[in-house]
């Protein structure tokens, strides 16, 4: 994990530092006086400095290993015992949890994977992602015990607990960032998303969202007919439902799919004068904004997505182009409209890297390049 070098500040320091492993200790040690909290904790914090984030998470899993019970079902229960009040079951959004809680899930599959430990390990990960979302380790347990664990995640869609059913989606998404791939076929979990997309709770219905999109990179045809569906059944607020199809959809877009538009009620042939890119700046050092505006003048009555693509220089000279979210809009027959953005390139930023040389802008509306200047970045 890289550190930002502006400020100092690291992310794993942040997440695992010693205030953190002394929490964890004592949460052990009030719930069993034999845990030997202080060992624990000393053991912890002799390789912690040298580690990464990850590296982070199964160094703490395995020290706890040497304390706790060598039985799985008792160790089980020594964690159940130690677990930290539940997340506030009034949040509907935002409320991950604290990371210090990640090496349980870790230790539930190192130790808890043997077919006769199953019951015991997929109850207690139910009762751990209340207090932090345990993805990962259910991906583990998909890969090795398909059928029971996707038994279980079926009933886990229909829990009280917000956390519980969002983590059906989440751990059953195709793409799951810093996550190990599933072997199931994508298209398994869609009975799941179609409970979950009806969720009063934009924690959940946000992890249906980017389930889709990650399904949308390999089968569009497939996400556009689930959301047909939905629209169909009813099952969510229309105001919802809308935000789901915008954020699920989200890459299609900036793709310019046809199929998507038109389901979003737009033209990919959008009948658009777009004037030339105005730069403010067209050199400039990296860390200031790279400002820009464009006029868009309807030919027609048109409802629009305008993004907006950096064609990055990379270290080999090659292009790498991003795509931005700009703005949503619907302009009359005749009718203008200026859009205006300022886009921070930070020095600094801990996931990119920005080189010298000549970089590209593009303009986009509804998935369609229709206008393109050049930068330079010193």
């Amino acid at each position: 994990m890289a550190k930002q070098q502006s400020t100092g500040f690291s992310l794993k320091d942040h997440l695992f530092n010693a205030d953190r492993v002394r929490f964890l200790a004592r949460q052990f040690a009030r719930n069993d006086s034999r845990f030997q909290h202080s060992e624990f904790f000393r053991a912890v914090m002799r390789q912690l400095g040298e580690l990464d984030l990850k590296q982070r998470i199964v160094h703490i899993a395995v020290t706890l290993e040497r304390y706790l019970a060598a039985d799985f079902p008792t160790a089980a229960k020594q964690i159940r015992g130690a677990l930290p009040p539940e997340l506030d079951p009034c949040k509907t959004d935002d409320d991950f949890g604290d990371f210090i809680i990640a090496p349980l899930g870790e230790y539930v599959v190192r130790r808890g994977m043997d077919p006769q430990n199953i019951s015991v390990s997929l109850s207690l990960l139910k009762e751990i992602t209340k207090r932090f979302s345990m993805e990962d380790a259910m991906r583990a347990f998909i890969n090795a015990h398909p059928r029971i664990t996707l038994r279980e995640l079926k009933e886990w869609s229909r829990d009280r607990n917000y956390h519980v059913r969002r983590l059906v989606s989440e751990c059953t998404r195709p793409r799951l960032p810093w996550s190990c791939k599933l072997t199931i076929d994508y298209s398994v979990p869609l009975p799941f998303l179609d409970a979950l997309h009806a969720d009063s709770t934009r924690y959940v219905t946000r992890s249906v969202a980017n389930h889709l999109n990650d399904i949308a990179k390999r089968d569009p045809e497939l996400v556009l007919k689930t959301l047909q569906k939905w629209r169909v059944n009813g099952g969510q607020r229309s105001e919802e439902l809308d935000w789901i199809c915008r954020h699920a959809l989200r890459t299609l877009v900036k793709q310019g799919h046809p199929g998507t538009m038109k389901f979003l009620g737009m033209r990919t042939n959008a009948r658009v004068t777009v004037s030339p890119i105005e730069l403010r700046r067209s050199s400039i050092s990296a860390g200031e904004p790279l400002e820009f505006s464009v006029t868009i003048t309807a030919q027609r009555t048109e409802s629009l997505i305008v993004d907006y693509v950096i064609e990055f220089v990379k270290a080999n000279g090659r292009l790498a182009p991003k795509v931005f979210k700009g703005k949503k809009l619907q302009l009359r027959r005749g009718e203008s409209t200026q859009i205006v953005k300022r886009h921070p390139l930070r020095a600094n930023a801990t996931t990119y890297k920005l080189f010298p040389g000549t970089h590209h802008l593009i303009v986009q509306v509804n998935g369609v390049p229709a206008a393109r200047a050049s930068f330079k970045i010193r």
